[in-house]
Parts: structure tokens; sequence; C-alpha cells
């Protein structure tokens, strides 16, 4: 192969990865609502804090969703709509808007609470 097609083959392979990567890192910095991410921490304050743990911290066995990948956002969608394991399917008690909201929770994590840990 001479050296022209090489490096024709390296920077097209450059620009491939370049743009794979930057397409990974978008959907990593989804962006939602504040008041969605409000609607699925009440969600999961009902339905899934009995087993992922209260505000996503001490799951009794439960899969620890403060560490869900958050490019995974289908495999979320499946595993609370069918169950996954011992979970059990949620898709006929939750709406797709609803899941929708718990994902953004999950995604958007725990923030701290002022005032129960008493900063300012």
């Amino acid at each position: 192969m001479s050296l022209r097609i090489t490096s024709k083959i390296a920077v097209t392979m450059a620009v491939a990865l370049a743009w794979a990567t930057a397409s990974a890192q978008k959907s990593a910095q989804q962006k939602f609502s504040a008041k969605q991410i409000r609607a699925g921490a009440a969600l999961f304050a009902q339905n899934c804090a009995p087993c992922h743990g209260a505000h996503m911290a001490d799951p009794e066995g439960a899969f620890d969703l403060r560490t869900f990948p958050h490019d995974q956002r289908d495999r979320f969608v499946d595993s609370v709509t069918h169950g996954k394991n011992s979970m059990p399917p949620w898709g006929g008690a939750l709406k797709p808007e609803e899941i929708e909201a718990l994902w953004a929770y999950v995604v958007a994590g725990e923030k701290p609470n002022k005032k129960a840990s008493g900063t300012k």
C-alpha cells in the first residue's frame, strides 16, 4: 500500500473515532428539566426506594442505580418496563413518561439536601 493511501485511511479512522467519541459524550450529557427530575424523584421514592434505597443510597441487594451507565437509556427503560432478575416489571404500572422521569432522576443523580446536611 502506498504511503498516500495509508495516510488517507489513518485520517479517515481518526475522524470516525473523534465523531464516535463526541456522539457518546453528547448522549451522556442529557438535559432534563427540573420538573422532570422532581417527578422522577417522587416516583422513585414511592416505587423504587424500598429496594434501591432512599435517594438511591444503600440499595439492599438491588442494583446500585448511582452506577448505572448514563449512555444506556434503552437498557434502563427495558429493565423497568419488563423487569430484570428479581425486579418486577413496572410497564403496566408506570406510563412511558413516568419511566422517562425516573431515567431523568437516575441520570441527574441525587443532590444533597442542604437543610438535612446542615450546610448553607
